[in-house]
């Protein structure tokens, strides 16, 4: 019976050893073990159910510290306009995010969770972020370093709020204008938004030399994860419908539609996000052939893939109407990570019971684990799960609504400078008499944002984030002795009747996100084209055209001075008065067809019936002019013969000048 009771006692004992060792060191906690062995360390500890949960990505709506701890979920998201309060301040989404985390720091194995959000221009759904120009602007700067500029600035804002994880870039290439998610791509030429990729590297941070290139790379605190979206072809779809099917051979497919996607993951992209769209009638989100055996065993992306906002439902029609069947299809094609985003315990118990009945192997769930843990251990997030407020006040700051000025102005394309090459109008003069600005984009902050800004369809008016509008940087820019009277939708008699120096006319769409934005007739928002012909038919006028795509402008380009594509700009109206006023000059080119009518779409260059109202690449350009007036203006300098005229006369006069 001793025998026997030291036996016992030594067994104690021994697992008393042993537990104390596992407690004092844990390989996956230990940042200098190899990355292999911490994320084989980690899923050796994992039950189904722990690895269901990384699998799953909810709306910060749902989610709470404790949901967070019972279904070990993996990552949360800020939907568009999903904001922890009205106006919240980067302090405000820190304690939010932390709040969260420290739920899934809860758990047996403490697996931090990735939260994520959409920062397609800029940090877009925070209040007083800076917002740059949409892609479509972006690319018509014919600048990547820019771009990869913007990326680190954005990095930074998102940061500040304590999110490690974006939406972005969308490297669509989109082929038909009237696609509502145009204005997201930078190019209907697929070499062009190859070239812009390299805001994976601002956004992320550069691959160090001597790493492995084609793996996902995070560098620091002050980068974030970025998502290469949307998987694949939706800029393709017939029509320009979204969602809708992209019918195109391989060839076609790959020559296309592929290439940025290899580009980023070569740049090291952490994530992919699956298209709602299909392709030849096969949902991309159902798709094994293009996600698992071409996206990661040809391309030999390593990242995990993520699904879209509610990505799965919508492989049935109507959505959700199979969804055992949604979970399964999506899965199998290689999904890593699922956008429920609010019907979670539906997805974990559906999938749950497709593992242990075998209907999916457990090896792919071990794939999409194995990719996920990856993407966080390579973030940092095991060693610095927590958001600090060391960053708030990158948030909105001068330095980067500077940046964003710059990428406005050279974002702006002109088309049209005069009525004829003799005699331009532009760049105006900021000294003259009296001025008439008109048009419902002219003092219309959301307006000149566009979609997925502060909410996913964006806003209407001056009041829900900080910027300047093109009415407030025309004022502020001329002359004090300018007289700069605004009229919305000026009637002819009331143009005529006030002897205007000239007039600006700012016009074009509303804001739009995805299908919402869908347009089979591309025309501008009433009254804009009143206001074109009630304006310019009395008085020299500038039109600039806020917009997401080329719109319809043909039937008014001979009442029309001077006519500049100025996409969706951002906050930042000064960037266009630094153009329209001379203090730089214009070099904007267009990253896509811009088309006589829409009988004649879809159109893109190289096409046997290409023939459009101005050519994909075109954009006048003009020379800075300082100041074209008697008086230097805002930012002006005195002309040469005003001073070499004053210098004349102090001479004749004896007096010195100081």
């Amino acid at each position: 019976m001793c025998r026997v009771w030291v036996h016992l006692v030594s067994i104690v004992l021994l697992w008393w050893w042993i537990a104390i060792a596992e407690a004092e060191y844990i390989k996956y906690k230990d940042p200098k073990q190899p990355l292999k062995v911490r994320i084989t360390d980690l899923m050796s500890r994992m039950t189904l159910e722990e690895k269901i949960g990384q699998m799953v990505q909810i709306d910060r709506i749902v989610a709470t510290p404790e949901i967070m701890k019972n279904y070990s979920i993996g990552s949360v998201l800020s939907g568009g306009g999903s904001t922890p309060l009205p106006e919240a301040s980067a302090a405000d989404w820190v304690n939010m995010v932390n709040m969260f985390q420290k739920g899934s720091l809860s758990t047996r194995l403490g697996i931090p969770m990735i939260y994520g959000i959409d920062a397609v221009h800029g940090h877009n759904n925070v209040y007083n972020a800076t917002i740059f120009p949409h892609n479509i602007g972006l690319r018509a700067t014919g600048d990547p370093e820019l771009v990869r500029r913007i990326g680190a600035a954005t990095a930074l804002e998102v940061r500040a709020t304590g999110i490690p994880y974006i939406f972005a870039p969308c490297i669509a290439v989109c082929r038909d204008p009237r696609w509502g998610r145009c204005y997201e791509s930078y190019s209907e030429d697929h070499k062009i938004v190859e070239e812009m990729t390299d805001i994976i590297l601002g956004l992320q941070g550069e691959v160090p030399a001597g790493s492995r290139k084609a793996v996902p790379y995070v560098g620091g605190k002050n980068k974030v994860a970025a998502c290469a979206k949307h998987f694949v072809g939706d800029g393709g779809t017939t029509k320009g419908i979204n969602e809708n099917n992209t019918v195109i051979d391989m060839h076609g497919l790959l020559s296309i539609h592929m290439p940025a996607y290899a580009d980023s993951i070569f740049k090291g992209v952490s994530t992919i996000m699956v298209s709602y769209s299909s392709w030849n009638g096969i949902k991309m989100h159902a798709n094994h052939y293009l996600v698992t055996r071409f996206l990661k065993e040809t391309l030999k992306f390593k990242g995990f893939v993520i699904s879209d906002w509610e990505g799965i439902d919508r492989i049935t029609s109507p959505p959700h109407s199979n969804y055992s069947y949604s979970v399964q299809a999506g899965i199998q094609a290689g999904i890593d990570m699922v956008m429920v985003p609010f019907n979670y315990i539906e997805f974990i118990d559906d999938l749950t019971y497709m593992v242990k009945h075998k209907i999916i192997p457990m090896e792919r769930i071990d794939d999409a684990v194995g990719r996920i843990l990856l993407v966080k251990f390579t973030m940092g997030l095991f060693e610095n799960p927590l958001a600090d407020l060391s960053l708030v006040n990158e948030l909105g700051k001068q330095e980067h609504r500077d940046l964003a000025r710059e990428a406005v102005r050279k974002s702006l394309v002109l088309l049209k400078n005069g009525k004829n090459a003799n005699d331009p109008l532009l760049p105006l003069p900021k000294k003259t008499s009296k001025i008439l600005v008109a048009g419902t984009h002219a003092d219309n902050l959301g307006y000149q944002c566009g979609g997925w800004t502060i909410n996913w369809q964006g806003f209407n008016g001056n009041n829900y984030t900080s910027g300047t509008t093109i009415l407030g940087a025309i004022t502020s820019t001329v002359d004090p002795s300018t007289k700069v009277v605004y009229r919305e939708n000026p009637d002819g008699d009331f143009v005529k009747s006030n002897n205007f120096a000239f007039a600006i006319v700012v016009v074009g769409e509303y804001p739009y996100a995805e299908s919402i934005g869908d347009s089979v007739s591309l025309t501008m928002v009433d009254p804009g084209t009143n206001v074109i012909s009630n304006v310019c038919k009395a008085v020299k006028c500038v039109v600039v055209i806020i917009s997401g795509r080329p719109v319809v402008i043909e039937p008014y380009m001979s009442l029309i001075d001077a006519l500049v594509a100025a996409w969706l700009p951002g906050t930042e109206g000064q960037g266009l008065t630094d153009v329209l006023f001379g203090d730089y000059g214009f070099s904007g080119k267009l990253s896509r067809t811009w088309f006589k009518n829409v009988d004649q779409l879809p159109m893109n260059v190289g096409d046997s019936h290409y023939d459009p109202l101005f050519p994909f690449g075109f954009g006048l350009t003009t020379k800075t002019v300082v100041a074209r007036s008697t008086s230097a203006g805002v930012g002006g300098r005195p002309h040469l013969f005003t001073i070499m005229a004053m210098v004349f006369i102090s001479l004749y006069l004896g007096i010195t000048l100081d």
